[in-house]
């Protein structure tokens, strides 16, 4: 059964942030997600515990965080800690860092720091004891929580090697079938080879979903997203270049990049967007009238995502969930909203 989650900016008046996780719980989803960059807008680590109090039963979490910005040992303490604030509903989404790093002028995290970072956090947010800086350090009120997931995002080989070594699941920041499949194959490939059983490993697809009969005015809506996406596929080309085993469908659409403006990061109306084509809007993200959508969401869950999270920094926010808790969900979940 596919689960569905929103992620919600941390953007002020934190009024709206607050009233957007409410209806996230209301209209019936599963996961209640931020994001997490400190400088672009208010700092999530802070706007997360005032919404866990506000609700009940929706799962919390970032999509994602990073283990660079923060102290590791501190983002693992505050995970636990919200675990038990919350009843045992964290989720952990965690990335190498984007624009909460490159925006104070620091590059992602390095993927043989980011593995071992991520492994320590996964065990030491979980009560188990773990080594870190010559010292043995646990988390000893922690070890009777509930299990805390750690879902970790990636989009390149060695990235998605970490995700299949050390995760629960694994984030992709788009909703094209296709490399959604060599995502997933190239994660379960690393958590077999280390004695994982890869069919653990859970799928979970973010992207922007608006909903109309003007597909224009959805594509309009959602440039920004494959534009978002293009940071990190650039990263990929400068190190594996255009002729390797990532798929053309993920790499060849950059060439036509010219710029990215971190100051409009996931904004609607971005200029850094104009590059992005109907089809590439079309593929990425989940767009359309009711019955093109639920067509979209049956064809990821075929091909194997577990959760479908919705970027909700379109236009009609309050009518994106509206609908989907209406009119999506029920066909999905087998219930009413």
């Amino acid at each position: 059964m596919l689960d569905f989650g929103v992620t919600v900016l941390p953007d002020p008046p934190q009024s709206r942030f607050f009233e957007l996780v409410d209806l996230t719980e209301q209209h019936g989803f599963d996961y209640a997600w931020t994001y997490d960059s400190h400088i672009l807008w208010q700092e999530s680590y802070a706007t997360l515990p005032v919404a866990a109090s506000r609700t009940q039963k929706v799962k919390l979490g970032h999509f994602v965080t990073n283990p660079g910005i923060r102290d590791p040992t501190i983002t693992a303490s505050w995970y636990a800690t919200m675990q038990d604030l919350s009843d045992g509903r964290m989720v952990m989404g965690i990335g190498r860092g984007d624009s909460s790093r490159r925006v104070v002028g620091l590059k992602p995290v390095k993927v043989a720091e980011f593995e071992a970072r991520c492994k320590m956090i996964k065990d030491l947010m979980n009560g188990r004891q773990v080594e870190w800086n010559g010292k043995e350090l646990q988390l000893e009120w922690a070890k009777d929580l509930p299990e805390i997931p750690m879902w970790i995002a990636g989009y390149g080989p060695r990235a998605l090697g970490v995700a299949g070594r050390v995760a629960d699941g694994v984030i992709i920041q788009l909703a094209d079938p296709q490399i959604i499949q060599w995502i997933m194959d190239t994660a379960r490939k690393a958590a077999e080879e280390v004695g994982r059983d890869p069919s653990e490993l859970k799928c979970i697809v973010g992207a922007p979903s608006h909903i109309t009969d003007n597909i224009q005015e959805a594509r309009d809506q959602v440039r920004w997203f494959p534009a978002m996406v293009s940071n990190h596929v650039m990263d990929l080309i400068e190190r594996y270049g255009f002729d390797s085993e990532i798929p053309d469908a993920l790499t060849d659409f950059v060439k036509a990049r010219k710029f990215y403006d971190y100051k409009d990061h996931s904004r609607v109306g971005a200029a850094h967007g104009e590059f992005v084509t109907d089809e590439i809007a079309d593929r990425f993200t989940v767009i359309g009238n009711v019955e093109q959508v639920t067509t979209k969401l049956k064809e990821l869950e075929s091909v194997g995502v577990d959760q479908f999270n919705i970027y909700l920094m379109t236009e009609g926010q309050n009518e994106t969930l509206a609908t989907y808790g209406k009119d999506i969900l029920p066909a999905f979940q087998g219930v009413a909203a």
